[in-house]
């Protein structure tokens, strides 16, 4: 006995084509999975130092991530960045913060994205990963 064979209509569609598609941003969100500190942090090395051309996350300049439930609409996220500069008078820094709020922003389940900017403790290069050492040629 053969196998029957498939008709043209048949081989065009995908076996899942009776299921709803996701949207692009569904499809972003699962692609990058639930939303968490490590995938904030992963999504944050979008965001680069104009000067340097290092992402922020292997620059060392993100202290701390929290994800809060918001309190209006609990099926979504207000997230909390703490962040330095390189040195206080960095001129980057405005454009820094609004690209974390941009990139963060765009995630599906985000409300909200506080980043807020601190000086203690200071920055230095001992905090940037070897990767960050590698780019701007410091061993």
């Amino acid at each position: 006995m053969t196998d029957p064979q498939p008709t043209p209509q048949d081989s065009q569609l995908p076996e899942n084509a009776d299921q709803p598609q996701a949207s692009g941003d569904s499809a972003d969100q699962a692609a990058g999975g639930p939303l968490s500190e490590d995938r904030i942090r992963e999504e944050l090395k979008q965001v680069v130092d104009p000067e340097l051309f290092v992402n922020v996350i292997d620059l060392g300049l993100i202290y701390q991530v929290d994800l809060l439930p918001a309190e209006d609409e609990p099926e979504k996220t207000d997230i909390a960045i703490e962040m330095t500069l390189t040195s206080p008078a960095c001129p980057a820094g405005p454009q820094l913060i609004q690209q974390c709020k941009n990139v963060l922003g765009r995630l599906e389940g985000v409300r909200d994205v506080n980043v807020r900017l601190v000086m203690t403790p200071p920055w230095t290069p001992d905090r940037m990963t070897d990767d960050a050492r590698d780019q701007l040629g410091i061993f």
